[in-house]
């Protein structure tokens, strides 16, 4: 097919920027700085952390904390939007999430993820289109659960992803479905004065790319993930979360032979504005993909995204 041709015509001439990479334009710049300013001087409480697909967590991987709730009943909704701008060849991303706790363990959501076209004739069309995230976590064990300072909290969780059609689907011309499932431990260590440290690991199995940005990996997969972040002390009384993150990737992409991903690292910074106002903005720095076929340098090291998210 036509798509198939030109695609495997013009491995030798990928462009710089390519899967999971992310650039702020500079009117997005200066509202977020704008935004910033605004939080760090209205009264703000700790803010519901929503991730790029909706789960409670930090960038793009997630926390073994749920969203609050009462024991016996449903939380307050959050709701987020995620912006990045993937460049030339991807366009960009765009993310709206709803995510809702209950009984204090459990919390499940939805984020449609959308994006503007490239501009690349022979790529771009391989990165087009919506799809829907159903995601769901329940918490296994609370943290410090027994009055143990040293237990994490324990969580498994799922995310579906349907209506994909990226990379892969759009050579085989047809629509699929992708998903994880995974298991992950969180601790905040408050041990040291005044330098909270926020630590994340799990594993999970998934058969999607970048998270379903590039669609299917061939396979069902296992990998691991991490982050840690530390909480700092911010102006006018807010805090910082300034953190770094580790997310495997399936090695290969559906229906697109040669091509080979490595682990996705993120760098983010969180803030949290002080008072009562349940808001909070994240902004990261991502390496992703810089040589996906041999010969082809992507250049994927500095690319930036940023989020907002509110609790109800």
């Amino acid at each position: 097919m036509k798509v198939r041709t030109a695609v495997e015509s013009s491995f030798h001439d990928l462009p710089r920027r390519l899967v999971g990479v992310f650039r702020i334009n500079r009117h997005v710049q200066l509202t977020f700085v704008a935004f910033v300013i605004v939080l760090l001087t209205a009264p703000a409480s700790h803010a519901q952390n929503l991730n790029w697909e909706g789960q409670t967590g930090a960038f793009v991987t997630p926390f073994a904390y749920t969203s609050p709730s009462p024991a016996n009943n449903i939380g307050r909704p959050a709701v987020a939007f995620h912006y990045l701008d993937g460049g030339d060849v991807l366009g960009g991303f765009y993310e709206v999430s709803g995510t809702i706790g209950f009984l204090s363990r459990f919390e499940v959501g939805y984020t449609r993820a959308e994006n503007s076209s490239g501009s690349n004739v022979t790529l771009s069309p391989l990165f087009q289109g919506g799809f829907n995230i159903f995601h769901g976590k329940a918490n296994l064990l609370p943290e410090n659960a027994g009055k143990h300072k040293y237990i994490p909290a324990l969580s498994v969780g799922f995310v579906v992803r349907t209506d994909v059609r990226r990379v892969g689907g759009v050579i085989a011309g047809k629509d699929t479905t992708n998903g994880d499932a995974y298991v992950v431990a969180t601790k905040t260590i408050t041990q040291i004065k005044h330098l909270p440290i926020v630590a994340n690991v799990g594993f999970k199995l998934t058969d999607s790319s970048v998270l379903g940005i590039a669609g299917n990996a061939p396979d069902w997969q296992g990998g691991a993930f991490g982050a840690i972040g530390l909480v700092l002390p911010g102006p006018a009384k807010s805090k910082i979360v300034v953190g770094s993150e580790a997310l495997q990737e399936p090695h290969h992409i559906e229906n697109l032979p040669g091509a080979t991903l490595p682990t996705t690292l993120t760098y983010f910074a969180r803030v949290l504005p002080p008072g009562k106002i349940p808001i909070n903005v994240d902004f990261g720095v991502a390496q992703a993909a810089n040589k996906v076929l041999p010969g082809a340098a992507l250049d994927a090291r500095s690319q930036f995204a940023f989020g907002i998210s509110y609790r109800f």
